[in-house]
């Protein structure tokens, strides 16, 4: 039986496409700029402990990325069944993609604390037997990952948040949160305002506290300000299809990022071959590139469901349209990366204490790395839409074919050099192929589910 919400038409029907992608996106990209601000604030506040813990924290990434990865590949199934349910005007269905959405996503989280519990030291030892490394990535590790709860919950309300167009409120959550993470950093950190001196731990307290505070504001908002959907887990029991449905999109998104973990743990292990401090730039890279490359996930996130409820719509200019902007939109984002990384790089370094060495391999590998940056722009926004019109698959194959067929044995071979500087031409190769693979598939899926449908 259908709920008694109005069948009315929602926004992302109506409203005019670049109006819709802008304001369905900046919200979005505003908040993800600053949690990529954290990020780097993370790491410069870590730098001023000492190198060692900067690579600890290095290290450990491989980990927190794979939260992520586990968080948001779950939150594109939500968001892409929820947000088609909603254009097929399934209210109900809508409901339930909500609700066993939250619960699949909790569910998730005891996978990480035990790994916090049972794990962490492990995971450290497996790349590198320095032990204070080691100890500094295990206390680091065990924090984020008992406390993971946290970033579960929060990405899952905003995911509901942007399913339904209120990505404004997106904006409020993520920046809440990496505004105290910023603002707890030093204070944890280096022992303010009376807290004691916690090193490591303390940065990794305030990451997670900032996820908690997210986490509470997104079930406000969901509750109190998201009428296109009711939820309620009163008398709730898990429905195996609708489960099923966020997995099928979901699964794919989960391993395509979880590859990047894997990816970022094979790196660390070729170049802590080299030394610790080459890893330890391999890492700031990843939190300088996150300035460059979070806007343009957040113009995906917004991009998706306009995609999912047109195309549950049969809205077909909508939906190539969409792409379209979509695409330059990112280009020109990413061409400002370029010009910061290839005018700036030294004054980069500096911002994490770099030493002499640290400095002259790091100017080298932001360079060489960021000429890939324009590809990468292109590929990254079509191979969400894949995943908004309902198959992840081949986003996955490109994910796979980027970072374990092309980029790792890339670096590996080029390590055989005996240079450093060669391994980080591994990224600019394997996004020319990620590039070519993303306009077959796109070409494929543009013939098979786009071009067929009929203008409602």
């Amino acid at each position: 039986m259908q709920s008694e919400i109005p069948a009315r038409e929602n926004k992302m029907g109506v409203m005019p496409i670049n109006k819709l992608l802008l304001s369905m996106s900046l919200p979005i990209m505003i908040s993800m700029l600053v949690q990529a601000l954290y990020n780097v604030v993370d790491s410069v506040f870590v730098a001023r402990v000492s190198e060692a813990a900067l690579t600890a924290v290095s290290l450990a990434f491989p980990i927190q990325n794979l939260m992520i990865a586990f968080a948001t590949g779950t939150g594109v199934g939500i968001n892409a069944l929820l947000s088609r349910s909603l254009g097929a005007k399934d209210f109900d269905g809508a409901n339930r993609a909500a609700t066993n959405g939250v619960f699949v996503m909790m569910l998730t989280s005891v996978l990480f604390i035990l790994f916090g519990i049972f794990g962490a030291r492990q995971f450290m030892l497996w790349q590198t037997d320095i032990p204070e490394i080691v100890d500094y990535g295990e206390d680091y590790l065990r924090v984020v990952s008992i406390l993971s709860f946290g970033v579960f919950g929060q990405i899952a309300f905003e995911r509901l948040l942007q399913a339904t167009g209120r990505t404004f409120y997106t904006m409020i959550t993520q920046g809440v949160g990496a505004i105290l993470n910023i603002i707890l950093d030093p204070i944890m950190i280096f022992g303010l305002l009376g807290f004691p001196k916690m090193g490591v731990t303390g940065a990794a307290l305030a990451t997670v506290v900032g996820q908690i505070a997210g986490f509470a504001l997104g079930i406000v908002f969901n509750y109190k300000l998201n009428h296109d959907i009711r939820l309620s887990f009163r008398g709730f029991r898990p429905c195996g299809r609708t489960i099923g449905r966020i997995y099928a999109v979901g699964v794919p998104s989960i391993i395509m990022a979880s590859i990047s973990s894997v990816m970022t743990f094979g790196m660390n292990k070729i170049l802590i071959g080299f030394s610790s401090t080459a890893a330890a730039v391999f890492g700031v890279y990843f939190k300088l590139q996150s300035f460059v490359f979070m806007p343009v996930f957040g113009l995906n996130n917004g991009m998706v469901p306009i995609l999912s409820y047109n195309y549950g719509a049969r809205r077909k200019k909508r939906i190539t349209g969409t792409i379209k902007l979509a695409v330059l939109y990112a280009v020109i984002i990413m061409a400002a990366g370029v010009l910061l990384f290839q005018l700036l790089p030294a004054q980069l370094m500096a911002l994490f204490d770099a030493s002499e060495a640290m400095q002259a391999l790091g100017v080298s590998a932001l360079r060489i790395i960021s000429v890939h940056f324009l590809i990468a722009a292109y590929s990254i926004v079509i191979s969400s839409v894949f995943q908004a019109l309902g198959d992840g698959m081949p986003s996955l194959i490109i994910s796979v074919a980027r970072q374990l067929v092309v980029l790792l044995p890339a670096a590996w071979l080029l390590s055989l050099t005996g240079q450093v500087n060669n391994v980080w031409w591994a990224f600019p190769i394997a996004e020319l192929v990620s590039c070519a693979l993303c306009t077959l598939f796109y070409l494929r899926a543009y013939k098979r589910k786009i071009q067929p449908l009929a203008e409602a």
